[in-house]
């Protein structure tokens, strides 16, 4: 018996084996040189591979970086909350209203994603722009008497253009926890005399926590990393924490100091998001119990 359990074990090993190894080489490997080099010194054109804290004191003590992380972190939650926000609605509508051609509606959210992230975002900066298509809409049409300047080079034109494009990403994992849940439990509520606010609170939303809180993750995480919509719309009033590292590995030729940074953010984003995964798991529990 225990050499036929052995054997299955082994068998076991050897498949996942592959799919361990390319983890390890994909994922975590990258990682932990990241994490190395955030330990090192760049010493003009070379590396003292000297372990030292040096990266991280000027990574926490600095005021730039604190402002930059600062700002990273707010437009993150920002967008997180704006996208999920407006993606709960159309995931709740396509589970709930939509009875034939889910699948097409599905299609049609991901659309924007046959063209390329980056000729999106010019996109964005071609309606948001001084002569763009909304100042040019609304001096037509007689809101404005010359164009706006605070819709772009900015902050509030990051969060939008983010907005965008993460939409699909919190709108499939939401509908998929919607269409989880058992429609005979909200029969069941509204026979016990609770109204439609009081069952999508006290039901629908609570079950729907899980994709809510998926949806958040799979938005906020990416947010803090991006560098490509700060740099193209941001200005100097958008600029995150993920340009200045790209800053470090190339034009400073400070590899260390941007591995310090870049671990920096890693960690407070993973804060974040435990801290979002305990509420969403608490407050979905008290549904089931």
């Amino acid at each position: 018996m225990s050499v036929e359990i052995s054997k299955e074990h082994r068998q076991g090993l050897t498949l996942i084996s592959p799919t361990l190894i390319y983890a390890l080489i994909m994922l975590a490997a990258p990682l932990l040189m990241v994490l190395t080099f955030s330990f090192w010194t760049q010493n003009y054109l070379d590396i003292d591979r000297t372990l030292t804290l040096d990266n991280y004191r000027e990574a926490w003590s600095q005021p730039i970086y604190q402002v930059l992380l600062y700002r990273s972190i707010r437009i993150s939650l920002i967008v997180t909350f704006v996208t999920v926000l407006l993606a709960f609605p159309i995931a709740y509508y396509l589970s709930f209203h939509v009875k034939r051609r889910k699948a097409l509606w599905l299609f049609l959210i991901t659309v924007p994603f046959w063209t390329s992230y980056l000729l999106r975002v010019f996109l964005w900066k071609v309606i948001l722009g001084y002569n763009g298509v909304l100042n040019s809409t609304l001096m037509n049409l007689g809101f404005i008497d010359e164009p706006l300047t605070f819709i772009l080079y900015n902050a509030n034109a990051v969060v939008l253009t983010l907005a965008h494009a993460w939409a699909p990403f919190a709108i499939l994992p939401i509908f998929v926890a919607l269409e989880k849940i058992d429609r005979s439990l909200l029969e069941a509520a509204e026979d016990l005399g609770d109204g439609p606010m009081r069952r999508f609170f006290r039901v629908t939303l609570p079950l729907a926590m899980p994709g809510v809180v998926a949806a958040t993750l799979i938005v906020l995480i990416p947010t803090v990393g991006d560098f490509i919509t700060p740099r193209l719309v941001g200005g100097t009033d958008g600029l995150m924490i993920s340009n200045m590292i790209q800053i470090q590995f190339g034009k400073a030729n400070n590899a260390p100091l941007g591995a310090a940074l870049a671990v920096t953010s890693m960690v407070v984003v993973a804060f974040i998001s435990v801290l979002i995964f305990l509420a969403g798991r608490r407050f979905g529990g008290k549904a089931q119990r």
